[in-house]
């Protein structure tokens, strides 16, 4: 028990001399930077600004949208019509089983 006892208040004194120390930084930091901001405010007003000129650019290129392609034709019911009918040769003579031709034509169709 004496030992949690001196454990805790050892851990007292360290975080009271950091929040201590820590405070005084602070205020010794707002200090410096308030005769930072009197010393600028002072010159500001001994020293005469001039404008400076403002750089001149090209005007700027004009941006070209990118071409689009148009979508492929879809094909005619002509085409439609001659891709079955070279279906057809090719299941009557037998190139192609009656389930594949249906699938192709399915596909073609629809």
């Amino acid at each position: 028990m004496p030992g949690l006892i001196r454990g805790v208040a050892r851990t007292a004194v360290v975080a009271g001399t950091a929040s201590a120390v820590s405070g005084r930084v602070q205020r010794r930091q707002q200090g410096r930077w308030a005769a930072q901001d009197a010393a600028a405010g002072q010159q500001s007003y001994a020293q005469p600004t001039y404008a400076q000129p403002q750089p001149t650019y090209a005007p700027a290129q004009p941006v070209y949208a990118v071409p689009v392609e148009a979508p492929a034709d879809e094909p005619t019911m002509d085409d439609k019509i001659a891709q079955l009918k070279e279906l057809a040769a090719l299941r009557d003579a037998g190139v192609l089983t009656p389930q594949e031709f249906e699938a192709q034509k399915a596909k073609l169709l629809g």
